[in-house]
């Protein structure tokens, strides 16, 4: 739920009123969390503490959705982490955006503009792709180990730069060997999974983040999950949920992980809502 405090559009009350047409028990907000560095997607620092006042204050008059005060925050080491915001929110939302730095010290977006993820590819990492992914699933795993947010975003959006899988197969066995390992470090933690329809409504995959054959593994190993669309506009708060439950479904899960009562809980879902 990115809203005008970051990149999203829309105010707070205007996605309390389009979840309340929708029908949903619950709704938590997430805008991107500040970093220390121009980020031009990201919450001012300067903005945080009205965010987080107007989101309380929507939790007292608001009385038939549950709402809740979240945001989604990068992990850089010895820069930001999840647990430097933990204690203010209700939920925390854990994501990989940036891989090391420039020469001059500019943090490496990975999943903005394609020229810019080949200037890092060359300019960082020679062009070894091998060591970006893997470099990017080490972080993931580095989070999860140090700061393990309540959910972990976007598990495998990286993959969005891998167009016409012009760098790497998913069938690869190093590839598959970074997933299964970071799955492990996952299924240790207790942190729930995101399920983020995002990729497919924006057309910039073919499959939700993560690839449906990770989700194969996430489920043989019992990880719990979340559905999120990565909503930037109130009216994608349920884009391709429809779709992508039914996938879940076929999968074998029989259960979401929804924050609802004050805690996190399993309830079964269908292809048309959860069942609270």
């Amino acid at each position: 739920m990115h809203n005008h405090y970051c990149d999203g559009k829309g105010t707070l009350p205007e996605y309390v009123a389009a979840a309340r047409e929708l029908g949903m028990p619950a709704m938590g907000f997430s805008s991107h969390a500040p970093v220390p560095f121009e980020c031009v997607w990201c919450m001012k620092a300067g903005r945080l503490a009205e965010y987080l006042s107007e989101v309380d204050a929507l939790k007292v008059s608001t009385k038939d959705i549950e709402l809740y005060k979240g945001l989604e925050i990068d992990f850089i080491p010895g820069v930001i982490s999840p647990r430097d915001f933990e204690q203010r929110l209700d939920y925390t939302i854990g994501s990989i955006h940036f891989v090391d730095v420039f020469p001059d010290g500019r943090p490496w977006e990975i999943d903005g503009l394609h020229t810019l993820f080949l200037d890092g590819l060359a300019t960082i990492f020679n062009n070894d792709i091998h060591a970006v992914i893997r470099r990017y699933y080490e972080l993931t795993r580095q989070m999860v180990q140090m700061s393990a947010p309540d959910v972990i975003g976007h598990l495998d959006k990286i993959k969005i730069q891998n167009i016409d899988n012009k760098f790497y197969s998913e069938n690869d066995a190093w590839y598959a060997d970074e997933i299964d390992r970071t799955i492990d470090v996952i299924a240790a933690s207790g942190s729930i999974v995101e399920v983020n329809t995002r990729g497919l409504y924006q057309k910039k995959s073919t499959t939700p983040y993560p690839s449906p054959w990770i989700l194969e593994r996430l489920h043989a190993r019992r990880v719990p999950i979340t559905l999120s669309s990565d909503a930037h506009h109130m009216s994608d708060i349920t884009n391709r949920f429809n779709e992508v439950a039914k996938l879940l479904l076929d999968i074998g899960f029989k259960q979401l992980n929804v924050l609802l009562k004050g805690k996190w809980q399993p309830v079964s879902f269908n292809a048309h809502g959860i069942s609270a």
